[in-house]
């Protein structure tokens, strides 16, 4: 399992290069489904943005912002903007294309990870997995401080650009573009 999950890990972006043109091909989005669709992946996108900013890879256990909702802010973001496209694409083949490639690569890549925090934090993780879901937010079950989670840590946008977060937000254009541009080609034919 160590294996596979490593590989998955390893290869989930690179993989998911010669899907785009694929999903693309096989999308005809409208005006209503882009709507919907970009409204979703604008929740996943902010979602991410706002985990970026409590981040701190590697430095310390992050308990804080969304971190206190999900141990897994970042891929969950990741699966409202998979829907979000999902549903822009306005075809359950291009659909079934994306969702099916979030639901083989993600899971493991969090199992995985799961494993490297709980070795690197040992009792501390295991504390907060125990009181935090995995990947689907529940709302802290005890008073935090307004505007912080767990561990009192605000939000940074010096951190967010540390973590490079706007990648996604460059893709996310990059992605609605082509789809733009994929709906006046289909509708030009």
């Amino acid at each position: 399992m160590a294996d596979r999950s490593g590989f998955l890990a390893r290869w989930r972006v690179r993989l998911g290069y010669p899907l785009a043109p694929l999903y693309l091909w096989l999308a005809l989005p409208t005006v209503k489904s882009l709507a919907w669709g970009m409204a979703l992946a604008l929740v996943g996108l902010l979602v991410r943005a706002v985990a970026a900013g409590h981040l701190h890879k590697q430095e310390k256990l992050t308990e804080s912002g969304p971190y206190a909702w999900t141990r897994n802010p970042l891929y969950f973001g990741s699966f409202l903007l998979v829907c979000g496209f999902a549903v822009a694409s306005h075809s359950w083949i291009a659909a079934g294309l994306v969702v099916g490639y979030y639901a083989v690569f993600y899971p493991a890549v969090m199992r995985r990870e799961e494993g490297e925090l709980r070795r690197k934090h040992g009792e501390a993780f295991d504390a907060y997995a125990a009181r935090v879901p995995l990947f689907f937010p529940r709302a802290p079950r005890r008073a935090d401080p307004p505007g912080t989670g767990a561990s009192g840590q605000l939000f940074s946008w010096d951190q967010y650009g540390r973590n490079r977060e706007y990648q996604a937000a460059l893709g996310f254009m990059v992605g609605v573009m082509l789809l733009v541009a994929r709906m006046l080609v289909a509708g030009a034919g």
